[in-house]
């Protein structure tokens, strides 16, 4: 019996645990990776996914620059949140064909953003052609 009951502690242990450190969807978009996206604002070509996503974001909150497909988000309109994203996509999950996939321009992204209140911790990103 201790051994029956020290088991079913430990799972009430761990189920409290995990429901305090879950997190909640914050914000999704999708968006089109166009040609404006893969170069910074020095006209430099970028070399990395989350540098992409990042800049197309700025792109269209900062720059006013847009492609069809491309969504407004709450949570990227502020500089701060952009700064944040190359975090936010290695605390997350993005398929590493996406990331050549986005690298090479021409898809859609939707990017699902995670975290408690107005602070994200991580961001999914799927990647559609």
């Amino acid at each position: 019996m201790n051994s029956m009951a020290l088991s079913i502690g430990v799972a009430v242990i761990v189920a409290l645990g995990s429901s305090a450190t879950a997190q909640d969807v914050i914000g999704t978009y999708a968006a089109y990776i166009g040609d404006d996206d893969l170069y910074n604002s020095d006209g430099e070509r970028l070399s990395a996914p989350w540098q992409v996503l990042r800049q197309d974001r700025a792109n269209f909150h900062r720059y006013g620059i847009s492609q069809p497909g491309d969504e407004w988000d709450p949570f990227f309109s502020d500089a701060n949140n952009r700064a944040a994203m190359e975090q936010m996509i290695m605390n997350g999950y993005m398929d590493p064909q996406a990331g050549r996939d986005i690298m090479n321009g021409g898809a859609m992204v939707v990017v699902t953003i995670y975290g408690s209140g107005n602070v994200g911790d991580y961001v999914n990103v799927d990647v559609y052609r």
